[in-house]
This record gives C-alpha cells, structure tokens and sequence, in this order.
C-alpha cells in the first residue's frame, strides 16, 4: 500500500466542479448530490419540418462510483473527457464522503458497511438519476477500486431501477491470494491491523494516516472480510452477494491500468471470475496509450484514450447485432 491516495473532504462549491443535477435523500437524513454533464438530446424532427421522427436513441449515461476514500470531484478531469465523447456524465461521492452528509466524521454518522452502500445508497441514487433524465438513456456504473467492486455487487443484487452495465477501471478484489505468495501475507497483515484498529478507535483515521480516506468501521469490517475470504457479504444483509454475482449477465468491461500496484491482474482476474454469465470485454490501459505516467490514480489525469474506449464499449453494447 505505497501509492499516493487523494485525500479531500470540502464540504464547499469549488470553482470548475460539475453542475448540480439533484439531491438523493435516504430515510436515514443522508443526503448526496448528484453532479452531472448531460449530452445533448439527440434531433428527432425530420428536415421537412413536418414534426418528431425516430432518430437516435439518447447518448449512454456514465455514473462515476468513486475508490474508497476519494472524492468525486477527484473525477472531474476524466469526467469531461467522457462528456467529450458524447456521453451523459455523473458524478456522486460515497456515503460519509465529499459532499455528501453526514460526515464519517460527524456525531450525526452512523456507523455503515458494504450493506447500506450496495442496496440503500445506489438504489436512491440510481432511482433519482431516473427521475432527472427518464428511462431511456442507458445508465452505466464505472467504478473506480473499491467503487467498482461495490458498483458490481450493487449491479448483481438488483437493488432498485437497476443499470444497464458495469465498467470497472482499477478495480480489483483484495483477497490477499490474488497478490501472490511475495505481496498476499503482507496484504492480509494490513488488512487485519486496519480492522483492529478501526474497532479500537470506532472508526479509520484514514485521512490521517494515509491510506483509505475517514471510513467508518464497518466498511472496513466488511473489506478485511473480503479480504481473508475472498467472498463478498456483508454484515446485516439477507442477500447472498456471491450468489448474485455469479448469476450476473449483465455487460462488464474490466480495464487494468499499467504500473497499477492496488489493483495488478489477478485481483482483477479474481473480480472478475465472480461473474461468469456476464458479457466481459477486457482492456488493458498503457502508458503509450495514455501519453502520460499511470498509476492506481493517475489515469485519471491520463484519460482521453480511456474515455474514447469507455465510450465505444457503452454505445456499442447498446446497438442492435447487425446495425
């Protein structure tokens, strides 16, 4: 655990952040806003002028699940290049995190796992991206790291209005196995000390510490768990998630990202080999490609070609055989 990881928790506006599309409310208080760069609508009116005709379908949304710890405006920059290529863009931080409220970190917060994430916080959010740009437009989830392991259980519970697909960007399992016999012990020791302390402490100090970002103790309760098992489940959920994953036939593109340590191939491999049923498309992004250094974040920053491929892949998953 040796790379960087963008720390931010500004509760406030920045200049140059995403318009706001809506605010998603839980039962609970929790609030998320939800920013978003639309594309346009696509011209259904005959050049007669003689009124609406069928034309193109509305251009796939995009839904930015963010790694742990990571503030959704850290994905500003790949946002736009996304928008770029003709896509829907959103943007939503994780429960305690960014924008959205209450903090990890305030009195108000409770504490929160895998469970509340997958089938409360998508759900709502996904349902208040319906309600904002209807049922038409293709609605994808990249995840990035952590976001793209919980985009991909959230996808397979079918929680909620549902999506279209998934696309996970750096996105690997973190069971200590998948990093080989050098990387996994060590792996799983930091796993272990990361859980203990954060029942020590009632929560992990990530911000502080430098790995993960402010988290409560049941997310990291419920990532060790993934950790030493290699199994997805989460306290207090009746939902076999395994189970569910395996059943997924949804479209999946996996993107690994050279120079990536989080997330190297087997952890991808293993995520990946949890859905066997879906419609996989594998890509490996490189520095040539990218033009610029890679790394677990830094792609982000080196996105153009990855966002051209991420565009091809929502569209074309969208289109007729044959057509």
């Amino acid at each position: 655990m040796t790379q960087q990881r963008p720390v931010g928790t500004d509760r406030t506006d920045p200049v140059g952040e995403l318009p706001l599309l809506t605010t998603a409310q839980l039962p609970d208080g929790a609030r998320f806003p939800i920013r978003a760069l639309l594309a346009p609508a696509p011209d259904r009116f005959l050049p007669s002028g003689s009124g609406p005709a069928p034309g193109p379908p509305p251009a796939p949304a995009v839904l930015i699940v963010p790694a742990m710890g990571t503030p959704a405006r850290f994905y500003r920059h790949f946002a736009h290049q996304l928008h770029d290529e003709g896509l829907t863009v959103l943007t939503v931080d994780l429960r305690g995190q960014g924008e959205t409220t209450p903090h990890v970190t305030d009195r108000a917060a409770a504490d929160h796992g895998y469970r509340t994430i997958v089938e409360e916080d998508l759900p709502a959010v996904v349902a208040a991206i319906r309600a904002e740009l209807g049922p038409e437009p293709p609605l994808h989830l990249l995840g990035h790291s952590l976001g793209g392991q919980l985009a991909l259980v959230h996808a397979a519970l079918g929680v909620g209005p549902g999506v279209d697909g998934v696309a996970l960007v750096a996105s690997g399992s973190v069971w200590y196995r998948a990093y080989g016999r050098l990387r996994g012990p060590a792996l799983l020791l930091g796993e272990l000390s990361i859980v203990a302390l954060s029942t020590v402490l009632g929560r992990w100090p990530g911000a502080r510490l430098g790995f993960g970002g402010n988290q409560t103790k049941g997310v990291m309760r419920d990532w060790a768990r993934q950790g030493r098992t290699g199994r997805y489940a989460a306290k207090g959920s009746v939902l076999d998630y395994e189970a569910a994953l395996g059943a997924l036939a949804l479209p999946v593109l996996a993107v690994s990202v050279e120079d990536d340590t989080f997330a190297p191939s087997g952890a991808i491999d293993h995520l990946v080999g949890k859905v066997p049923r879906a419609r996989l498309t594998r890509r490996h992004y490189t520095v040539q490609e990218a033009g610029g250094r890679l790394d677990h974040f830094a792609w982000t920053r080196a996105g153009g070609v990855l966002a051209k491929q991420v565009a091809a892949w929502a569209v074309a998953e969208e289109t007729p055989p044959g057509h």
